[in-house]
């Protein structure tokens, strides 16, 4: 656990040491509340709800998390510094598990962030804050379901820019999967079980569900095991390089 502990406040600490964290925050406060209050029309609707804050976090996510995450391997893997980090007495598990919570709990103080416009539509009305706590839930989850994909593709590369287009174009696929520009290249060839397991995907699909409030099982578990896939790929990429 000191190990786990040291590495997670050595990469919390790192995360802020760098403009990068502080532009993040400022872009993603910036354009959340711009596609909430313009785009997402929040005052124009006349609704108790935070549906046009949350329904574009998905977009918000797909280039502002890989960003987070482009730098987590690709970074140690170009200053050399991976091989001081490998050679440490501790499982690489334990400290692929330290970094992507480091990055993890950065981007949930980003979010933690917006808490102000929680205020504003309680105060503008009697919304369903049980529904909007599950969004925020639903929110980090599928942030944290982008690190561990970018955290994966950042330690097979030594280019942060490489690991970030990556990054992007998977969390893109994965975010379209239950859409027809997906499911529209399987349903001439596969079977509809194939393509029901490529729309069982969807990003956009669980986290949907998860924004209105409605918390299911298979919603939670879809990004618990996302997370927890990707994160062990992490690992034994870095088993490989270890062992070259």
């Amino acid at each position: 656990m000191s190990a786990f502990s040291a590495v997670y406040r050595r990469e919390l600490a790192g995360s802020f040491a760098t403009p990068l964290a502080y532009v993040f925050i400022v872009i993603f406060l910036l354009l959340s509340g711009a596609f909430t209050f313009w785009l997402g029309g929040f005052y124009e609707r006349g609704q108790a709800d935070l549906a046009p804050f949350f329904s574009f976090h998905p977009w918000l996510y797909l280039f502002l998390v890989p960003a987070v995450a482009m730098r987590l391997w690709a970074e140690e893997r170009r200053s050399g510094s991976i091989e001081l980090l490998l050679t440490l007495p501790v499982r690489p598990g334990t400290i692929v598990l330290a970094k992507f919570l480091a990055a993890w709990t950065f981007v949930a103080l980003a979010l933690a962030l917006t808490v102000p416009i929680w205020i504003t539509v309680n105060y503008l009305g009697s919304p369903d804050n049980g529904a909007i706590l599950a969004g925020y839930l639903g929110s980090l989850a599928m942030a944290g379901a982008f690190l561990a994909i970018g955290g994966c593709l950042s330690a097979a590369t030594r280019s942060q820019v490489v690991a970030f287009i990556l990054t992007v174009v998977v969390c893109f696929l994965l975010l379209l999967a239950g859409q027809p520009l997906v499911l529209d290249a399987f349903r001439g060839w596969a079977t509809p079980a194939v393509v029901d397991a490529v729309a069982s995907l969807s990003f956009l699909t669980h986290f949907q569900a998860i924004s209105k409030g409605v918390l299911e099982l298979r919603d939670v578990l879809y990004f618990a095991m996302t997370i927890g896939v990707w994160l062990y790929a992490t690992t034994l990429v870095l088993e490989l390089r270890k062992a070259d």
